[in-house]
């Protein structure tokens, strides 16, 4: 089996070439890298092992069994990390005076072994050099977000024929994630984060979206259970609440991000007004999100809006408030950049960053829009296709 198919040379050859010019900011002559999620940028597929990226030469995948893989060209099988520097004796490949870890990511115990494996060089952080490539999205990137959206469109068309009167959140919940998997999902979210967790996504339900989890996603909710605090928690679905859908969209290895509400009989005004205000909020940084944009200036704007019609105490929470109305989202669903008030990044071309502005309304439940978009000269272009009205279930 080839390890890098015909049609992906091109392609990973761009993203290693990301990866050296973040390097070179960074003043690293090489990065190891060791996670699964920037394994999979660097290959397009998940193994046990490493990928050694210099400045100049080949990357140096290093393979740990078990393998499918023979070790042909600069593909090396290998048993454990500390036979890495007797592989790059055998290439040619001096060892680095400065190596990047992925320290913010690998375990302590890992970094330190590495630590001694490439004792004699200067260390610095490989994760941040990772993310900033791949804040960036190539067109094969783009393409296969914009595929998976479709997917969860697709979803997201038969989410009301997975509801009956009277069933419980998690109920209405694990029908969804049937039609997730037979449409294809594969079941994972990958976060970024040690402290993040979360099952195949949210269903939000009437008053449990004014309940804080430790998680930082922008609605909480109570879980079912103390070791996974965040989303449904059993409660019985009743007329006159919102029901707020964010569910996985993880298909084929990337991830949109996207938010639809839905109601129970009839909603106050109130809930339907923030609703619509999310909607403007979506139109308005659509126009203005265009390369060269200060990402801080979206969550700006949408405050401005938040503001003028007087909805400030509900925004992005009520008991609890998240500090950031969307994040950039790729292979991980919560990827730089962080739209809020601190970031400092320019928006670029190729971006992918998904909005959310949200609202809950006590005893109603959360409204709002998630969308996920590509970064253009035009502006934001949307990779979730899909009605943005409350329809009732």
């Amino acid at each position: 089996m080839k390890f890098i198919p015909d049609e992906l040379r091109s392609e990973i050859e761009t993203r290693v070439e990301k990866v050296r010019e973040e390097m070179r900011g960074a003043g690293l002559d090489a990065v190891l890298v060791a996670m699964p999620s920037n394994v999979y940028y660097l290959t397009g597929r998940v193994y046990h092992g490493y990928v050694y990226v210099s400045r100049e030469g080949s990357p140096v995948w290093l393979v740990i069994k078990p393998s499918v893989f023979d070790a042909d060209g600069d593909v090396r099988l290998i048993r454990k990390p500390e036979l890495i520097p007797d592989v790059l004796g055998e290439l040619g490949r001096p060892l680095p005076e400065s190596i990047g870890l992925e320290s913010q990511d690998m375990a302590y115990s890992d970094v330190m072994r590495l630590k001694k494996v490439f004792s004699g060089c200067r260390f610095g952080d490989a994760s941040q050099v990772l993310l900033r490539a791949r804040m960036v999205k190539t067109a094969y990137e783009i393409d296969k977000m914009r595929r998976d959206g479709m997917h969860q469109a697709a979803v997201y068309r038969r989410i009301t024929h997975c509801y009956q009167e009277d069933m419980t959140d998690v109920e209405f919940q694990i029908e969804i994630e049937r039609v997730l998997r037979r449409e294809g999902c594969l079941g994972c979210i990958r976060t970024r984060g040690a402290r993040m967790e979360i099952n195949l996504g949210s269903v939000i339900y009437g008053p449990n979206a004014d309940v804080p989890s430790p998680y930082d996603f922008t609605m909480g909710g109570a879980g079912t259970d103390p070791s996974l605090p965040v989303g449904a928690d059993g409660s019985i679905m009743r007329p006159g609440h919102t029901v707020m859908v964010d569910m996985n969209g993880t298909f084929n290895g990337y991830q949109t991000d996207m938010t639809r509400v839905w109601r129970i009989g009839d909603i106050p005004h109130d809930a339907q007004r923030a609703h619509d205000c999310s909607r403007h909020i979506l139109r308005e940084l659509e126009a203005m999100g265009r390369p060269g944009v200060k990402v801080s200036a979206l969550y700006e704007k949408a405050m401005e809006i938040v503001r003028a019609e007087g909805l400030e105490e509900n925004f992005m929470g009520h008991l609890s408030r998240a500090p950031f109305i969307g994040h950039g989202v790729g292979i991980q669903l919560n990827e730089p950049p962080v739209v809020n008030s601190r970031c400092a990044d320019e928006l670029k071309a190729g971006m992918t960053i998904a909005l959310e502005p949200k609202f809950v309304i006590p005893e109603v439940g959360a409204v709002g829009v998630e969308n996920t978009y590509e970064v253009t000269p035009e502006g934001l272009r949307t990779l979730t296709e899909f009605p943005e009205e409350i329809e009732e279930l």
